[in-house]
């Protein structure tokens, strides 16, 4: 698969999306370590928002968006807390994603850092709104 020009078109279009949310979260104003990405990960530092990595990541994971939460350098709290939460762009773009959406992403993320479990439930409204954009397969989930 990966010598297959298509392939390439794939992985370019990852990083490009992982640009645009990167520019996306910085007119956020989230926070990122290393100030972005070169690659498909972008690990956000979320000091001084009141969140903790763990509690993003279960708040977004509420809303359908899959983080992990995950250590940033001179991190104070412990491991199993952390005090960031890494993002991806892979999974997001092989559903058919491009770069106008990660400034919907961006947003949704923002919207969980300030309003909390209160934001939930509209945000996830929104997030399963634009997944009928981008099924997983042609039918999904009413195969």
């Amino acid at each position: 698969e990966a010598l297959q020009p298509s392939f390439k078109v794939y992985q370019q279009q990852t990083v490009n999306n992982a640009k645009a949310l990167e520019n996306a979260l910085r007119a956020n104003g989230i926070r990122m370590v290393s100030d972005g990405t070169d690659n498909h990960l972008i690990l956000l530092d979320l000091t001084g928002t009141g969140r903790t990595g763990k509690e993003l990541e279960e708040l977004l994971g509420l809303c359908n968006i899959t983080v992990n939460k995950n250590t940033i350098p001179g991190e104070k709290l412990s491991p199993t807390v952390a005090s960031g939460v890494r993002v991806g762009t892979p999974a997001v773009t092989t559903r058919g994603m491009v770069e106008s959406d990660m400034v919907s992403i961006a947003g949704f993320v923002r919207r969980v850092i300030d309003g909390g479990e209160a934001a939930c439930a509209g945000v996830k409204t929104d997030v399963e709104a634009m997944m009928k954009r981008f099924p997983l397969y042609e039918g999904f989930p009413n195969a």
